[in-house]
């Protein structure tokens, strides 16, 4: 039975979201169509730059994402302690990058001195609701939904569903949860044999973030892998220019730390070397084709956030299927679902065989 949104996201819980959304009919709308041919990769491009401009306007990060041919993954971090510092004027000039105000909000804008106190205190509501939805993942996947759609149907001048339904939310509840739910969305490309390894990993979070890492390294020659790497984003850049979406300001995704002090509210609870080092040796892993083993000191990140390194690759493997509305330790889940008045949660056997048992 569809449970109802407010059941789905609770950020009293966690401010960790995985959310996935598919093309109506599972159709290739965002790859190559093998009736007709037609490639429409583009519309991966325009996701992405969707995505990374609602992130500057939302106070919502984005930790991972990955852009596949007929679906998309992406995980992320509401941040409403950055939502609830904006100024009044900030929530309204941020909200209307994206949507149109009312008179009086434009009154305001002119002559906040010349209104009444019960204008004022319409406008103080306003803008309220304003402030909440900046912060709210239901609006965010929204803003991306709905112009995608919009602009494919134009492309295609037609009209009807592009999506499959609105989105998919799932709660990530620990530090072991989002590590996991991160590995997962990254290699998605590798996991389904449409890239060799993370380089070739085109429209994910992990391919940018190793171009960024590179872009600024210290040494004067590239290795062939970041000549190669580089020569993939820049063509996705290329492209972005050609769609004319190189005007819009764009997010950093979310940044890593691996000071155990810094909160999760502000950085990633792994460095990003570990990260690289984690996801780059389980790709390899998966595939039949590679080598690889985990590193030592890697399968220490992962026990540090409470997941038994030797049952790693099985739990990346099985996530997809493993977990439904919520994903984290048994106790995680079990709370997770009294909250809501829930007896059972999706995932407890695979939580309670993966997870370091405790006390």
């Amino acid at each position: 039975m569809t449970k109802p949104r407010n059941e789905q996201v609770s950020l009293e819980e966690t401010s960790f979201y995985h959310c996935m959304v598919r093309c109506v009919r599972w159709a290739y709308l965002c790859g190559v169509d093998s009736e007709t041919g037609e490639n429409f990769d583009h519309r991966k491009q325009w996701l992405v730059s969707r995505l990374r401009f609602l992130s500057y306007v939302y106070a919502i990060d984005i930790c991972a994402y990955a852009i596949m041919s007929n679906h998309y993954h992406v995980v992320l971090h509401v941040d409403q302690a950055c939502a609830q510092s904006w100024s009044d004027d900030e929530v309204v000039e941020r909200w209307l990058q994206l949507y149109n105000g009312d008179v009086l909000i434009n009154r305001w804008l002119m002559a906040r001195e010349m209104m009444s106190p019960a204008e004022l205190q319409a406008v103080s509501v306003t803008i309220s609701q304003w402030r909440e939805r900046l912060c709210s993942i239901s609006w965010f996947m929204r803003g991306v939904n709905e112009t995608i759609a919009r602009m494919a149907n134009e492309e295609d001048n037609c009209k009807g569903r592009f999506w499959e339904g609105r989105f998919k939310s799932q709660a990530l509840l620990d530090e072991g949860a989002l590590l996991t739910c991160m590995a997962y969305v990254d290699l998605n490309p590798v996991r389904a044999a449409m890239a060799d390894d993370l380089i070739d990993s085109d429209f994910t979070s992990v391919q940018q973030r190793l171009f960024d890492y590179a872009k600024y390294k210290t040494t004067q020659t590239k290795t062939t892998t970041e000549q190669t790497l580089t020569k993939r984003v820049s063509k996705q850049r290329q492209l972005k220019r050609e769609l004319k979406l190189d005007h819009l300001p764009e997010s950093p995704l979310m940044p890593f730390s691996g000071r155990q002090q810094d909160s999760m509210h502000t950085a990633l609870p792994f460095t990003r070397e570990d990260y690289f080092d984690l996801i780059d040796t389980t790709g390899r892993c998966l595939r039949d084709d590679k080598r690889g083993a985990i590193h030592p000191d890697t399968e220490k990140l992962i026990s540090r956030l409470g997941i038994d390194p030797n049952q790693w690759l099985k739990h990346v493997q099985s996530y997809g299927r493993s977990y439904g509305d919520s994903a984290g330790s048994r106790v995680s889940l079990l709370q997770y679902a009294d909250r809501f008045k829930r007896r059972w949660s999706k995932g407890l056997k695979v939580s309670s065989e993966c997870y370091l048992k405790t006390g």
